[in-house]
Formats: C-alpha cells, structure tokens, sequence
C-alpha cells in the first residue's frame, strides 16, 4: 500500500535559521479559551451591589447636630474623641453608604464645611447624620 505522502514522512522536522522557536507556555496560549465577554462578571456584581441614598433631616436634627457641633468647637483642646455616623456617596454609582467612625477631632473647617478628623479623615459636614461621645453627656 502505498499513501499519497510516503515521499515525505520520513523527513526531518524543518527548523527556521531566520525565525526562533515559540516557547511552549505562547504555544499553549494560542489553544486557551476565548472569552468574548471580558469584564462581563464585574458588570454584573457592580449592577448587583446596593447603596443606598441619603437622608433628608428635618429642622430639629439639624439643630441637633448643630448644637453638638459647637460643643465639639469648644472642646477642641481637648481633643475630645466622637463617633461621627456619616454618609459616603459612592464612586461608581447613585447613592452610598453610612458609615461610623470613631476618632478625635483635629478642626471644624466651616469654610470647606468638613470635619477634620485626628486620622487625617475629612467629613463633609452636609453628610453627618449623627455625633456621639462621652463629651455630650454633661450638656445632653
């Protein structure tokens, strides 16, 4: 029996003077999967993940944080530590979140409108929901 290339099956392999050899993980690489929908995954989880939005206060709990705000002022010195609730808009999408953290206050910034805390974080005064700490219960 004779096949159509008995001529040449018995030839040595060519190998390229001009051209190297691929290496074996780019060759592999050529045969891997192909995913059309890069990124896909990450759409869906940011799609999924929820926030929320901010709440409107009304006169007196602004007046509320007001007051404890001034007392903060004059305490200042002190370095008196509170737990500020606040809201942190998200980057990505509408709404946020709210957050507490607990630190000691550094400056009331009124003209920036912040509350700069001892830990170098800035709190937009506008997003505070609620302060709390050992320093109000003596005018509270």
């Amino acid at each position: 029996m004779s096949g159509p290339y008995d001529d040449i099956i018995h030839l040595p392999h060519h190998v390229s003077d001009k051209h190297p050899q691929m290496p074996m993980a780019d060759r592999a690489a050529q045969f891997m999967p192909f995913r059309a929908l890069t990124g896909y995954e990450d759409a869906l989880t940011e799609t999924a993940r929820l926030t929320e939005d901010q709440a409107e206060l009304d006169e007196d709990a602004l007046g509320g944080l007001d007051a404890r705000l001034r007392i903060v002022a004059e305490h200042l010195a002190d370095r008196p530590e509170i737990t500020v609730t606040w809201f942190r808009p998200d980057g990505k999408k509408a709404g946020g979140a709210y957050v507490s953290v607990t630190s000691w206050v550094k400056k009331i910034d009124t003209y920036e409108r912040v509350l700069a805390m001892g830990d170098g974080l800035k709190i937009p005064i506008d997003k505070i929901l609620d302060i709390d700490g050992e320093i109000f219960a003596m005018y509270l």
